[in-house]
């Protein structure tokens, strides 16, 4: 139910704020309410299209004093719908989006509210870089709260683990800054403990040389191959360096003119890695990663960074429905690659993929006391991934996701990543360690201690958390 709210008391709201308040009737309310995974369809009382931090205070401080949930949206890829809301109040962060970057102090200042794109584009101008999303249209905001895997991550960690600053709204409508001297234990739950402790407004990132160029890109092989592929690209890893950061996919081939037309839509395999260093030095390591079957397309070489961080958006847009759901693995035993390889033959949508991620390297190495981020030792991370367009094929996709993550519960360490968490995957305390629990409940009670952020991957300010 939408609530119903006065004439006078929206447009207060509307008077308070630089920015815009949408509201149901309002001809754009519709394009204003909608998120990217189509699984989600909810009617919020008010959309606050946020123009400055003030505008966000304004809209926390009115949805408290109006009893309405509060949402918060970057940009608006949060896979269970904590995006949106029926009946609450959006505060929508898109049109705060403005990326400074500092070459000399090699620093990026980062609106709550920009995508990966517009973080790119601002630090290779300055040819720097920060581990960011693999969809370049994915909200800086919740990727980096939930940990922030990508490209760069076993070169220089996680997104989280590069975030050195931090301004949030607080419950009460507060303007708060976090850093190592200044609230440094809230600096500590926003590296990987998610949207629980208020609207972070801007991100302080350390940035390192990257670019333009980058060796990087796909190897594509076919799908009855994965076996052979999991394997061989299994062993390869046991001595990567840490400058090489890879995963594979078992998924169908794209419609890309580099790929052989009679492959297009068939089941493949594919590698895709990216290294951090020269390409001169990335060369030796990559060798490898080119003979791990029989390749269809390999077009993994030297690429703009701006174009590998890129590469998969054409795939990723809005409109269609979306799930997720991982698990953290101890290891790739045969079994666990035969298990891999059966699911995806029997993939109900060939827009689904399972897709596992190298770990380890510099992610590795982070410690308790300077991240909420746990897992952190796990060798691998499985990412299970549905993707399709009717309705009525929900139960289906559901059904082939949750099976193969409950089919590799054997070999997962039985923890989760909170950013691959779909509608209803309720399994946030298998994020975190028993003493990072405790201590992100602990600040949960201090900064919202009514769990006035609650649509999140929530920690529960109440006894034991939630």
């Amino acid at each position: 139910m939408t609530a119903v709210l006065g004439g006078a008391t929206v447009e207060e709201l509307r008077q308070g704020v630089h920015g815009t308040v949408v509201a149901p009737g309002d001809a754009d309310y519709d394009a204003a309410r909608a998120v990217w995974n189509a699984m989600i369809d909810r009617r919020p009382a008010l959309v606050v299209r946020c123009a400055e931090v003030a505008d966000v205070v304004a809209a926390v401080r009115f949805a408290r004093s109006q009893d309405l949930e509060i949402s918060v949206r970057g940009g608006g890829h949060s896979l269970p719908g904590f995006s949106t809301t029926d009946g609450g109040l959006v505060i929508d962060l898109s049109r705060m989006r403005d990326v400074r970057v500092d070459a000399t102090e090699r620093r990026a200042l980062v609106e709550g509210g920009a995508t990966w794109a517009d973080v790119d584009q601002a630090t290779q101008a300055a040819g720097l870089a920060v581990t960011g999303g693999l969809v370049s249209t994915t909200g800086v905001g919740g990727f980096t709260l939930g940990g922030g895997i990508g490209w760069l991550t076993r070169r220089y960690g996680l997104a989280s683990d590069n975030l050195v600053g931090a301004e949030i709204v607080t419950a009460d409508g507060s303007v708060v800054r976090a850093s190592e001297s200044e609230n440094a234990d809230l600096l500590w739950g926003l590296r990987g403990g998610g949207g629980n402790f208020g609207v972070v407004t801007s991100f302080e990132f350390r940035l390192f040389p990257l670019g333009p160029m980058i060796l990087g890109g796909p190897v594509f092989y076919p799908g009855e191959q994965a076996v052979e592929v999991l394997r061989s690209w299994r062993d390869a890893t046991d001595d990567m360096p840490d400058d090489l950061t890879t995963l594979i996919s078992l998924g169908s081939a794209p419609p890309i003119p580099p790929i052989p037309e009679s492959w297009h839509g068939r089941p493949v395999a594919t590698l895709v890695g990216a290294f951090a260093g020269s390409i001169a030095d990335g060369q030796a390591p990559a060798a490898p990663l080119r003979k791990l079957g029989d390749p269809i397309a390999d077009l993994l070489g030297e690429m703009p960074y701006l174009v590998l961080q890129t590469l998969v958006d054409p795939g990723w847009g809005p409109g269609a429905r979306n799930y997720f759901t991982s698990a953290f693995l101890t290891g790739l035993p045969d079994a666990a690659i035969d298990v891999l390889a059966a699911a995806h033959q029997s993939r109900p949508s060939p827009f689904n993929e399972i897709h596992l991620h190298h770990m380890g390297g510099a992610a590795a190495r982070i410690g308790a006391d300077a991240s909420a981020f746990g897992n952190r030792k796990a060798p691998f991370l499985l990412n299970i991934i549905c993707r399709w367009l009717e309705p009525g094929d929900d139960a289906a996709e559901l059904a082939w996701a949750r099976g193969l993550r409950d089919a590799m519960q054997p070999f997962a360490t039985g923890g989760t990543y909170v950013n691959f968490l779909g509608l209803g995957d309720a399994r946030v305390r298998d994020a975190y360690d028993a003493e990072r629990y405790a201590r992100l409940i602990d600040l949960k009670r201090r900064w919202d201690p009514t769990n006035a952020f609650h649509l999140n991957q929530n920690i529960a300010p109440g006894a034991g958390g939630g």
